[in-house]
């Protein structure tokens, strides 16, 4: 099989045993533990996983044409990309890295229309699809973890008091958050802060939740959530944050982005981006997740997104790699999603629970082995804006 005889010089640790559609078994690894087998149902499988492994790999699982055993699917895919990581910077991949990019810029632009519709795609799913996986707060971002052992309520709360921190917020400011999400972190700013925040989405039913969940708590008048894009917002800002959505805005509307940041930020105000990226240089958004999951998303490195800041006028004050605290995060959204997979299959089907487990378990490995992080960069239009050091941040509780 095309399939395993690329795979078996590359599994130096573990062992992988497919058995193909015609029942043969093909062994991948050193024999020794940790030991997962697959099972190909589809003849062709094997050919497609050779010419596309994650889009392949992806529809095989959701469809049921690919089959783990004798472990979850985490299991599977945890020995397989932990084994390829040991291979960043073969030929190979880096080939299989220069196809994709040459589809990253026409997949990434992402004009207002086309950017409200990618948004849709996700995040207009029902809301009580995320309420069974996420925090109170319904935090839809990485989780800032002291330590590993912090519950996922510990840890977003302690991600949105972070932010606060690096906002030096202070009472009667006003704040702009682009990518409100459901309203979680806008409501935690006002309250515990004393703002003003306006928070905006491109998705409706995230603005619905917010709006209702303002209203529940009589935040009305230090809260305000629009359906609107980033690129409409005509007032100015004391402070700009965006968390978990500089991921859809497209390679080709950074320059675009950090100009409206700028634009809406008063002179001595602070700004505050939250996004996914990676260590590992320019690269691209997989297929099987551009297609499913996030259409027209993408995960930057620095070097993508730091010219465009310096470009803007805007003044880089610090910035943080927050390592392994997203797969954190994944790991307790995963088993919490299957937990409650019986529910969720209610409200979807079988293939959806299987398209978000897929997802979710992508997700964590990617941060455990596929070199993405999370980046805080936080910027001002003046030197003197920010304290000297970072002492600020690190005040005794």
């Amino acid at each position: 099989m095309l399939f395993a005889r690329f795979l078996k010089p590359l599994m130096k640790k573990g062992t992988l045993t497919i058995i193909d559609h015609a029942g043969e078994t093909h062994v991948c690894g050193d024999g020794g533990a940790p030991n997962v087998t697959v099972r190909f149902k589809d003849p062709s499988l094997g050919t497609k996983l050779f010419l596309d492994p994650a889009l392949h790999a992806g529809e095989g699982y959701m469809n049921g044409t690919l089959v783990v055993e004798n472990a979850d699917l985490y299991a599977m895919l945890s020995l397989v990309m932990s084994n390829l990581a040991g291979y960043h910077g073969h030929w190979l991949a880096r080939s299989m890295k220069t196809a994709e990019r040459l589809l990253s810029l026409a997949r990434t632009y992402n004009p207002v229309k086309r950017a409200r519709q990618n948004v849709a795609h996700h995040y207009d799913l029902s809301a009580a699809l995320y309420r069974t996986f996420l925090d109170e707060h319904m935090q839809y971002s990485m989780a800032y973890f002291k330590a590993p052992s912090d519950t996922l309520e510990q840890a977003q709360l302690q991600k949105m008091s972070l932010i606060g921190e690096k906002l030096r917020l202070r009472p009667g400011q006003t704040v702009l958050d682009i990518g409100c999400g459901w309203g979680g972190l806008a409501l935690f700013l006002s309250r515990t802060y004393g703002v003003k925040v306006v928070g905006i989405s491109l998705s409706e039913r995230q603005i619905e939740v917010a709006k209702a969940r303002a209203l529940a708590e009589n935040a009305g008048d230090r809260v305000e959530f629009r359906l609107q894009d980033y690129r409409h917002v005509t007032e100015t800002f004391d402070r700009v944050v965006s968390v978990g959505m500089f991921e859809h805005v497209g390679l080709p509307h950074y320059r675009r982005f950090f100009n409206v940041m700028r634009d809406r930020l008063d002179p001595d105000g602070v700004a505050l981006l939250h996004t996914i990226g990676r260590t590992d240089g320019p690269g691209a958004t997989d297929s099987w997740t551009n297609k499913y999951i996030f259409p027209g998303g993408y995960s930057p490195a620095l070097s993508e997104v730091v010219p465009h800041i310096e470009r803007s006028g805007l003044i880089i004050t610090d910035i943080e790699i927050l390592r392994l605290h997203y797969a954190h995060t994944l790991r307790a959204w995963r088993e919490r999603f299957m937990a409650r997979r019986d529910d969720i299959q209610k409200l979807y089907d079988e293939r959806f629970c299987r398209m978000w487990e897929f997802f979710l378990s992508t997700a964590e490995g990617a941060f455990h082995y596929g070199f993405h992080v999370n980046f805080h960069i936080q910027m001002s239009k003046s030197l003197e804006t920010v304290p000297f050091t970072r002492d600020y941040l690190y005040r005794p509780a």
